[in-house]
C-alpha cells in the first residue's frame, strides 16, 4: 500500500519535461492568466481620463486615414501623435504612392492593371535583383492580397479627401519594390502648403508639379479636423492596456503630455501607426547587428522617429513580430547611401532648411553631392573601402525584368548578376573585434568645394557637433576628426598613404583598388575637408504580425481583440514607401470601426 501510494505521487522523466515546458510556454506568452476576477479587477483599477470608440496611435500615413474613415464611419476617435506637429516620416517623403489595381489615374493613361495581376506582382518568387535577393518572396500572401484588393480603392478616397495628384501618367519615378508588371507610382502635388523641410511653400510656378508628402499629409490633416477626429499633439503613448498582461481585449492606451500621465479608453479598438522601428538601435540589431548607434542620421528624422514603441507596447501584451526576412533582405531602401555630406541627417531625399521648425535640432543642410568622383569616402582608419561612385541595393519596378511571365523561373535565370555591397563595405567595421561599421568620411579638398559650388559654412555643415572638420594639411586633418561615434584616432599616416594612393590613380587613369571608373580628380588643394557621409537607416519592412483585416496577432496566429496595426509597424510586406501605410490604414479603420464596443 504505501508502495503504490508512492507510485501515485512520483512523475515519469517525460511528465516532468512535458510540464516545465507548459510553464515556461506560459512565462513566455501568458496562457496561464485567467481572465475572470483578475481580468475584471484590472479594467477597474485604470483610472481612465478619455476616452473614444476608436484610438489611433501616430498621425502619419497610415494613422489619418484610419482616423478620418473611423470617424466618418460615426464612431469617436482621439488621434495621439507624440510629436508637435501631425506627418510622421509620410510628411518628409516625396509624395510618392505606388497603390494599383486599377485607379482611375491607371485608367487614364491607359494603363490595365488589377487586384489580380497587383498580387501576383507583389508575390512572384522569380523576381530577383542583380545581386541574388529576391524583393517579393517572402511577402505574406493573405496580407499582400488584401492589400491588392483595397489599393485602388485607397486612391479614390484620398481623391475624394482633397489630395491633389500631379497631372501625369504613372511612372517608376521613386518606385521601390512596386511590381513588375506595369507603372504605378503617382505623386502627390506640393500645391500651397508650407513645405516642413523649408518652413514655407514652393514657388507658386511649381505648386502643381512638385511632388512632396506635405501634398499629401496637410490635407489629410484638414479632412480629419473637418471630421471631428480630437488629436492630442506632443501625447506619446507609453502602454497598450489589455484585459490581462497578454489575455483578453484590450482596453485603451496609457499617454503622457509634457509629463503629465494618463490613460485613454478605446471602446472599440486602438490602431498602431507609430511608423516603425528603425531609430531603435536595439530593436534594429535584432535583424542586423552592424547597425549600431553611429547610424544616427534616420531618414526623417528629426521631424518624426521611428522608436518601435508600437511594436513593444504590442509585445508586451503578446504581439509577435513577422516578415523578418524582408528587413535583411538585400534589395530597396533599408538602408541607403547618404546624399549629402557634412550633416547628420544626410538621407538623399530630404534636406532641412533653415526656415523648418525642426532645423534647430538638424542644425545643418548639408552639401549635396552630384558626382561622387568629387570625394574619397574612408572608414575610421582613413581608408578607402569600395568605389565611391557605387550606390545602394537595387529594387524591382515596373518593366525591370523585360520581357516579363509572372512566375516564370526565366525572370530570375535571365537576370545578369551583379553585386552591389557598396552598403555592405561601408558596414563592415576595422577588424576591431566591434559591431558596427563606424563613421564614413568624405574626403576632398578646394578644388572639390569650387566644382560642387558648395559653401562650406555653417547652416549647411555642422561643425559644432563634429560632422564636419577642415585643415590646411590632411594630417591635420586626420587629427581633428574627433567625435562620439569615432571610436579610434583616425592615423594621419594612414589617411596620408590614402590620399597619395589615390592621386597615383587620377595620374594613372586607373583605381587598382576598387575599380573606381577613371578616377577624375585629385586631392591636393588645401584647406582640406572631412564630411559625415555614413549610410542613412531607412525603411521599416518587418514588424507586427497582423491577418488580412490588419489585426494584431500572438505567436500562435489569435487575433489579439481590439488591436489593428498598419504600415511600417506591420510585418510581412516588402514594399517600400506610402502605399502600404495608407491602404492598412484603410483596413484597419474599416474594421476596427464594426467591433463591438465595450
Amino acid at each position: 500500500m504505501a508502495d503504490e501510494e508512492k507510485d501515485k505521487g512520483a512523475i515519469s522523466r517525460r511528465q516532468f519535461l512535458k510540464r516545465t515546458a507548459l510553464a515556461g510556454t506560459a512565462a513566455a506568452v501568458g496562457t496561464f492568466i485567467t481572465k475572470g476576477p483578475a481580468a475584471a479587477a484590472r479594467k477597474t483599477s485604470i483610472k481612465w481620463t478619455k476616452e473614444a470608440d476608436v484610438v489611433v496611435i501616430g498621425a502619419g500615413a497610415t494613422g489619418l486615414p484610419a482616423a478620418i474613415i473611423a470617424r466618418e464611419a460615426g464612431s469617436s476617435v482621439i488621434l495621439v501623435e507624440a510629436e508637435a506637429d501631425i506627418g510622421g516620416h509620410a510628411i518628409t517623403s516625396g509624395g510618392n504612392i505606388p497603390l494599383g489595381g486599377g485607379t482611375s489615374a491607371q485608367k487614364k493613361a491607359g494603363i490595365v492593371d488589377s487586384p489580380d495581376i497587383l498580387f501576383r506582382d507583389l508575390t512572384d518568387w522569380s523576381i530577383v535583383q542583380p545581386n541574388g535577393f529576391p524583393d517579393y518572396r517572402y511577402n505574406d500572401h493573405e496580407i499582400i492580397r488584401a492589400f491588392a484588393d483595397n489599393s485602388a480603392a485607397s486612391f479614390e478616397w484620398l481623391l475624394a479627401h482633397g489630395v491633389v495628384f500631379i497631372d501625369r501618367a504613372t511612372d517608376n519615378f521613386g518606385a521601390i519594390s512596386t511590381g513588375n508588371s506595369v507603372s504605378r507610382e503617382m505623386h502627390t502635388a506640393a500645391m500651397d502648403w508650407p513645405m516642413c523641410q523649408t518652413g514655407k511653400p514652393v514657388d507658386p510656378t511649381v505648386r502643381a508639379t512638385t511632388s512632396t508628402g506635405n501634398g499629401l499629409m496637410r490635407p489629410l490633416e484638414v479632412a480629419a479636423r473637418k471630421a471631428g477626429v480630437q488629436i492630442l499633439l506632443e501625447h506619446r503613448m507609453t502602454a497598450i492596456h489589455r484585459e490581462g498582461s497578454k489575455t483578453g481585449r484590450v482596453l485603451g492606451i496609457a499617454v503622457e503630455n509634457k509629463g503629465v500621465k494618463m490613460n485613454i479608453r478605446a471602446k472599440k479598438a486602438v490602431i498602431i501607426a507609430t511608423g516603425g522601428s528603425t531609430g531603435n538601435v536595439n530593436f534594429r540589431r535584432m535583424f542586423d547587428p552592424r547597425l549600431t548607434e553611429e547610424y544616427c542620421g534616420l531618414s526623417g528624422m528629426p521631424w518624426s522617429d521611428q522608436d518601435a514603441s508600437g511594436e513593444l507596447a504590442a509585445m508586451d501584451i503578446g504581439a509577435s513580430l513577422w516578415g523578418l526576412y524582408n528587413q535583411t533582405g538585400e534589395f530597396g531602401s533599408n538602408i541607403t547611401k547618404p546624399g549629402t555630406v557634412g550633416c547628420q541627417y544626410n538621407y538623399r531625399n530630404l534636406r532641412w532648411m533653415p526656415g523648418s521648425r525642426v532645423f534647430k535640432l538638424a542644425r545643418a543642410s548639408g552639401l549635396p553631392v552630384s558626382d561622387w568622383q568629387n570625394v574619397i569616402l574612408v572608414n575610421m582608419l582613413g581608408k578607402r573601402f569600395y568605389d565611391e561612385t557605387e550606390d545602394q541595393f537595387t529594387a524591382n519596378s515596373a518593366r525591370q525584368i523585360n520581357p516579363y511571365v509572372q512566375g516564370s523561373y526565366l525572370n530570375a535565370a535571365n537576370i545578369k548578376y551583379k553585386p552591389s555591397n557598396f552598403i555592405n563595405a561601408a558596414l563592415a567595421g576595422i577588424s576591431d573585434g566591434k559591431n558596427g561599421g563606424g563613421p564614413i568620411w568624405a574626403i576632398f579638398d578646394a578644388d572639390a568645394i569650387a566644382r560642387q559650388r558648395w559653401d562650406a559654412r555653417p547652416p549647411n555643415v555642422d561643425i559644432e557637433a563634429g560632422f564636419f572638420f577642415s585643415a590646411n594639411t590632411v594630417e591635420e586633418l586626420a587629427a581633428k576628426i574627433v567625435m562620439k561615434y569615432q571610436r579610434v584616432p583616425m592615423p594621419a599616416k594612414g589617411l596620408e598613404e590614402t590620399v597619395t594612393r589615390y592621386n597615383s590613380f587620377v595620374d594613372s587613369g586607373k583605381d587598382e583598388d576598387f575599380g573606381k571608373p577613371t578616377p577624375k580628380y585629385k586631392i591636393a588643394k588645401p584647406p582640406f575637408y572631412a564630411a559625415w557621409a555614413t549610410p542613412v537607416v531607412h525603411d521599416a519592412r518587418a514588424g507586427l504580425r497582423i491577418n488580412p483585416k490588419c489585426q494584431v496577432q500572438d505567436m500562435q496566429g489569435a487575433v489579439i481583440p481590439g488591436l489593428y496595426c498598419g504600415g511600417e509597424s506591420a510585418g510581412g510586406f516588402s514594399e517600400h514607401g506610402l502605399a502600404r501605410a495608407i491602404c492598412q490604414g484603410y483596413i484597419a479603420a474599416k474594421n476596427a470601426v464594426l467591433e463591438k464596443a465595450t
